[in-house]
């Protein structure tokens, strides 16, 4: 697991610098703590900071073929390594070293830019074709390790971060307002657009070809279409999914430095674990956390399955200071990022890494099994479409404006009076539902992004794309496009990665989930039963039912309490004072209302309270230490970045 980043002009004369390189580098050392390896040659930079795992002596990048005319600098896992390896030097092709990262350069050689669809693993790589003048960037299937570019002056830069563009050219911190928009609706900006006009996230699935000064991205992988398989019988489903997945567990052992897992007691970790067990000669090293509320404790979970299995279980029961935490990784976050549920993979990342380099999660799992409570609300929701769409226009236009505002399950029947795309973005939006009644967002923020679009449009593209006829399957591939890659991939990579430690994922395994999504919906939600199979092969390979049927959790933690005690001196200083408002984000009278929703008790807007939280502390703590643009360039809603209102 590593780090990378580099520079390529297509300017003649222009020269790259080592130096400048080492800045890129410098800026994302705790991705790879162990070394660093740099490349540079005229109008061409590479550079890499690596965390050893595999041939932990010879693996120094950047690695090159026979002649030194290709070089690489590669982020992540190639699981099927042994075998491209074999067969490449059964082709002709000499190894240097016993990495996983050579093979990509040979096969490179062999088939150009499509050497991608050949490798099974988690990765983010660029390659430099010295003899074509073309550079390579590609990103995995489903975005598990993070690639950003931006194009600016005739230089393609990227970066595993953007504070590694950003590091060398701050002048790209150009806020893009559409992206922070979309932030206030979903909790995460999607890909491909960053918080910064100038830089991309390179999608996943995707790879991007710069030469003689033109940039070309392509799509290389996407889901297959949903529903195309259906097993015999329950019995042959299981077998094929517990062999399948076995074998994406096995290959994902494979280092040359201590493994463990990271275990929330729920259904997809504790049956990583269990198939980790069956695989592993010596006891499994398991990580779990939990909190002295006992609302939200449910080490005991992870505990009863690292008993089941004879894991070497290591459990820490929490009083963090939380503001401390809050205050450190929003100084880190390159975008605004609103899931809270980052404090706990931080926190089991830190312990996992005083014990181990690499840890399996279950990360995945309910993305593609239908995990998550709102699939079952929707499919319960579909008997409100039986009323005619007139009529329900009728009542969002003429009815609900002049119910009282606090009437009970007065959101509700605006909800599913929607059709049933636009009820379930409606449902995981955060800002349509609340300024139905109150704006929370200024008039001067609003006009800003005006001919942007809908923030929803995103979601309302995937559902089009989506390869599937039914509404399970299609909100699947929705958020399997969206919410997983920007909001839980991105917070494990940056989580595990601020403390250096590799995340692997087998449920991500893509032919593992090529395989799963071909399953028709009803083996994923079935009636109530989420995750109906995947349950069922979880008990086949023993782990406890106690943890498979309890109310899903995930790595929960006591965010209400927090908010009504530790957090609420700085939630009331961050989000009142006129520092804040000023920005021009934010209606005053919106946000007191939310406050006071919620700490009169009202209402839980914890989640909501905490989005704006991370939003301002952002801007506090990341924004404004970025070197400040000439005053004037922003309006003033951008301050922070200009130092205008910061």
């Amino acid at each position: 697991m590593c780090g990378i980043a580099g520079i390529v002009s297509a300017a003649a004369g222009d020269r790259i610098e080592a130096s400048t390189i080492h800045r890129m580098c410098e800026s994302i050392v705790h991705r790879g703590p162990d070394d660093e390896g740099i490349f540079v040659k005229d109008g061409t930079g590479l550079g890499m900071r690596r965390l050893s795992i595999i041939d932990l002596a010879g693996g120094h990048q950047p690695v090159f073929n026979e002649d030194r005319s290709v070089w690489v600098v590669f982020n992540g896992e190639i699981y099927n390594f042994p075998e491209l390896r074999a067969d490449l030097e059964k082709r002709g092709h000499r190894f240097y070293t016993h990495t996983d990262t050579e093979v990509i350069v040979h096969l490179y050689e062999d088939l150009g830019a499509d050497c991608v669809k050949k490798l099974r693993g988690m990765f983010a790589f660029a390659l430099y074709d010295e003899r074509r003048g073309k550079l390579l960037i590609a990103r995995d299937r489903l975005g598990i390790k993070p690639l950003h570019y931006a194009f600016s002056n005739g230089r393609l830069l990227f970066g595993s971060e953007i504070k590694a563009i950003l590091a060398v050219a701050p002048e790209l911190a150009s806020l893009n307002h559409r992206a922070l928009l979309q932030y206030m609706y979903f909790g995460y900006v999607p890909d491909p657009i960053t918080s910064f006009l100038p830089i991309q996230k390179l999608p996943p699935g995707h790879l991007l070809e710069f030469s003689v000064g033109e940039v070309q991205v392509r799509q290389y992988w996407d889901l297959p279409e949903y529903s195309t398989h259906q097993p015999r019988s329950e019995e042959e489903c299981l077998e094929e999914l517990e062999w399948r997945l076995a074998e994406a567990v096995r290959i994902r052992l494979i280092a040359d430095v201590p493994l463990g897992a990271l275990l929330s007691g729920g259904t997809d970790s504790s049956t990583v674990v269990a198939l980790m067990a069956r695989a592993s000669s010596k006891p499994v090293k398991t990580f779990s956390i939990g909190f002295s509320h006992d609302d939200f404790n449910e080490a005991q979970y992870a505990r009863m399955v690292a008993k089941r299995f004879g894991t070497d279980h290591h459990e820490l029961v929490l009083e963090p200071n939380v503001v401390e935490t809050v205050e450190t990784l929003t100084s880190s976050l390159e975008e605004p990022f609103g899931d809270s549920s980052m404090l706990p993979t931080y926190y089991v990342s830190c312990m996992a890494r005083k014990h181990v380099t690499v840890a399996l999660s279950g990360d995945g799992g309910d993305e593609i099994f239908a995990g998550y409570d709102r699939y079952g609300i929707h499919m319960r929701r579909q008997i409100f479409e039986r009323i005619p769409q007139w009529a329900w226009r009728m009542y969002r236009e003429q009815i609900y404006p002049v119910l009282p505002k606090n009437m009970r399950g007065r959101k509700f029947s605006y909800n599913v009076s929607l059709p049933w795309r636009e009820r379930y973005v409606d449902g995981i939006s955060f800002i349509p539902a609340f300024e139905r009644d109150l704006p929370i967002l200024s008039d001067e923020f609003r006009e800003s992004v005006r001919t942007g679009g809908n923030p929803e449009d995103v979601m309302y593209r995937y559902f089009e794309q989506a390869p599937a006829k039914d509404p399970v399957s299609q909100m699947l591939y929705v958020d399997t496009k969206t919410y997983m890659v920007a909001d839980i991939l991105t917070k494990v990579d940056r989580m595990s990665m601020a403390t250096s430690l590799e995340v692997r994922v087998p449920i991500l395994d893509h032919l593992f989930l090529e395989w799963v999504t071909g399953l028709p919906a009803e083996w994923k939600l079935h009636g109530k039963d989420q995750k109906y199979i995947l349950r069922k092969l979880a008990e086949r390979v023993g782990v406890p039912r106690e943890a498979l049927y309890r109310p899903k959790r995930g790595f929960a933690l006591p965010l209400v309490h927090w908010m009504r005690n530790e957090l609420k001196d700085l939630i009331m200083t961050a989000l009142l004072e006129p520092r804040t408002i000023q920005r021009g984000y934010f209606n005053r009278a919106g946000v007191e209302q939310l406050l006071d929703e919620h700490f009169r008790g009202r209402r839980n807007h914890s989640h909501s309270i905490w989005r704006l939280l991370m939003f301002e502390l952002w801007h506090r703590n990341y924004l404004e230490r970025i070197p400040k643009l000439d005053a004037g360039s922003e309006p003033s809603f951008v301050g922070s970045v200009t130092g205008k209102l910061g």
